[in-house]
């Protein structure tokens, strides 16, 4: 009587297990036909959204509680304090957790993206509008 009830269990287990698999997939392959139809569409937005391991850019300041870059400026100093701060105490030899540190790494370098970005866009604007103007130096 009890190999019926553990045969049971297995085989509604494997259903239950292979029904949330298939979603599982349907869900990844409508994501990346998404994503994919946006990057071919050319929308830049989504493109640099999830550039770093999967944050956007509301996660990153959110995790550094730092605000959002406004006009591709933001308080760097502020961003390495909090990184710093966040970084050290997170150190797991120190009982802290890896995972949160490299989620504290992760926005870092996600907020430092969207700034170098912005930064270049605002550059190459500036250059277009005055013209290329070449460097010369007067010893060569």
């Amino acid at each position: 009587m009890a190999h019926r009830f553990i045969t049971q269990a297995v085989v509604v287990g494997a259903r239950v297990f292979g029904r949330a698999f298939a979603e599982a997939y349907r869900q990844a392959s409508a994501s990346s036909k998404y994503s994919r139809a946006a990057i071919d569409s050319g929308t830049p937005s989504y493109a640099n959204n999830l550039t770093s391991s999967g944050l956007t850019l509301d996660e990153a300041c959110q995790i550094l509680n730092v605000r959002s870059p406004q006009g591709g400026k933001a308080d760097m100093e502020e961003v390495m304090e909090r990184f710093k701060r966040l970084f050290d105490v997170n150190d797991p030899t120190k009982g802290g957790s890896f995972y949160l540190q490299s989620k504290i790494l992760r926005a870092r370098e996600r907020i430092e993206l969207e700034v170098r970005q912005t930064q270049e866009t605002m550059d190459s604007k500036a250059e277009a509008e005055e013209g290329w103007k070449p460097k010369m130096y007067k010893d060569r």
